[in-house]
């Protein structure tokens, strides 16, 4: 990935060019990620909003930072700007998305198993503080995971959870 959130890179710079017109539009910015697939570019701005976002709101917001994007140019190589909803099954990767949905339930991946080979983990983030995740197991057990050492950490929606653990 070129660019992290809005920290840096391209995706910070297209962050910070697209916060503003996201408000005016009564959105926030929930992500901004520049990655390749494949052999193409992809520059994807994930946006919210209470009681969530609709085709409308990613073509206004799509509409409106296709020209200030061209005329701050940070990408030299042709890309796809795609404007989407963040989804129900959201990644939390920065640390307002952690603090907001403490006693949510999520599922995390390590990026690489433990010793004991566990990889995957299920439950509801009960803490996180200090590059830490703590997740709480419906048996009580905790697990703390530190970021660094997680591919992703996503949303789970009950009914999804259940899905999730069979695979």
């Amino acid at each position: 990935m070129a660019g992290k959130g809005k920290e840096g890179g391209v995706a910070g710079a297209v962050w910070r060019l697209a916060l503003p017109f996201a408000q005016r539009l009564g959105l926030s910015v929930w992500d901004v990620r520049y990655e390749k697939e494949g052999g193409a570019w992809y520059l994807r701005i994930f946006i919210d909003k209470p009681g969530g976002v609709g085709i409308d709101d990613c073509e206004a917001l799509s509409r409106a930072v296709n020209g200030p994007l061209d005329e701050l140019d940070p990408i030299r190589e042709p890309y796809c700007l795609e404007v989407s909803s963040p989804g129900l099954n959201r990644e939390l990767r920065r640390s307002e998305h952690f603090t907001a949905f403490l006693g949510s339930r999520v599922a995390a991946r390590l990026i690489r198993p433990l010793p004991d080979g566990t990889r995957d983990f299920t439950g509801e983030l009960a803490g996180y503080g200090g590059g830490e995740l703590t997740l709480r197991a419906e048996s009580g057990e905790t697990a703390r995971l530190s970021l660094r050492d997680t591919a992703w950490v996503r949303l789970l929606e009950e009914d999804e959870l259940e899905e999730y653990e069979e695979k």
